[in-house]
């Protein structure tokens, strides 16, 4: 009988251990909250790091939640942040759509000691604690290299892409730096399709109407690569231009499914919002003790620049990426 209490008593524990790791950590309190405000937030890239936001609110029991206009707008995604910050939140997640723009708001947000943190496009002129998401100019190479190999080192390209935001400015670049190396491969068109699958449609309709010889398409945006291959399909091109697109949309999965876009280059926005809100919190309660407090400190407690990465989506892995994306949580309220 003695050994039974024991072992009743150490299962006990056990649980009693488990249940405590299950529970959020003792510092939070119940109003704390951390805002992610973006554009699009309709698009499957928000979408994705919505189900980030909602699994490291979770985690940590914290609110969480997204704001931002349904479209591509920098006057309503401004709007938003500024509304955020007169909630005096915990922390920001911005993804900026406008460095000019925004950067006298970011700072006065940091003013008023509430961190803010850069994902997917960043600030640099402003004062936010750090950056996180992809090196943009590396996924332009990426980007690049894929489409001068897809051709043999031959041919005209059109890109697609979003002008006056940095993120698609340093993919641009790093697609120039990437076919310096193929004196072959030629950008012959530059296409503005603000975020727009149509305009995506549109443009490169009205290059095939007026007899432009295209080889391929890089999009360096995620709705270009849906436009494109739409439109493509709808002249019977399908598969005589490759399309390297952006992101994994699902249209865009679904054109690679169909052999209408060859590859995508992927970025990781489920990890961005989730380290984001993690970052935000130890800022939130000064967890980094390099410093006493971040809004004072000579330096930024943090890292400046966190890559998350890209990736590489084609044929041969379509399944596995789509897999995991089935199984992120799906939109709804967050907590």
């Amino acid at each position: 009988m003695k050994a039974n209490r024991v072992i009743s008593g150490l299962s006990i524990a056990a649980l009693a251990i488990f249940a405590a790791a299950c529970q959020p950590p003792a510092y939070h309190q119940p109003d704390e909250r951390y805002v992610l405000v973006a554009a699009n937030v309709d698009l499957p890239y928000w979408q994705e790091a919505t189900a980030g936001l909602t699994d490291i609110g979770k985690s940590m029991g914290v609110k969480v939640e997204v704001v931002g206009p349904a479209t591509f707008s920098p006057s309503e995604e401004l709007a938003a942040f500024q509304q955020a910050v007169a909630q005096h939140p915990s922390g920001i997640l911005v993804s900026v759509t406008d460095p000019k723009l925004f950067k006298e708001p970011i700072d006065h947000a940091i003013l008023q000691g509430i961190p803010v943190i850069c994902i997917d496009a960043d600030a640099p002129e402003s004062n936010r604690v750090l950056f996180i998401g992809t090196d943009n100019f590396r996924a332009g190479q990426e980007s690049g290299k894929r489409m001068a190999e897809l051709l043999g080192g031959q041919g005209r390209v059109v890109v697609i892409t979003i002008a006056g935001q940095l993120n698609s400015e340093e993919r641009v670049r790093g697609v120039n730096e990437a076919l310096k190396k193929y004196a072959g491969v030629k950008i012959v068109q530059t296409i503005d399709d603000k975020g727009d699958p149509r305009v995506a449609y549109d443009g490169i309709a009205a290059l095939l109407q007026k007899k432009e010889k295209i080889d391929g398409i890089i999009c360096l945006e995620a709705s270009g690569g849906e436009g494109a291959a739409d439109e493509l399909h709808r002249m019977d091109l399908t598969g005589k231009i490759k399309i390297v697109a952006f992101d994994k949309d699902p249209q865009t999965l679904d054109g690679i499914e169909r052999k209408w876009i060859t590859a995508t280059v992927v970025q990781k926005p489920y990890v961005m919002a989730f380290y984001g809100v993690r970052f935000l919190d130890d800022l939130h309660h000064n967890a980094v003790h390099e410093f006493k407090d971040w809004a004072t400190a000579p330096a930024a407690p943090l890292p400046t620049f966190v890559d998350t990465g890209t990736a590489v989506i084609d044929e041969t892995n379509l399944a596995a990426f789509r897999k995991a994306l089935s199984e992120h949580p799906k939109p709804g309220p967050l907590g």
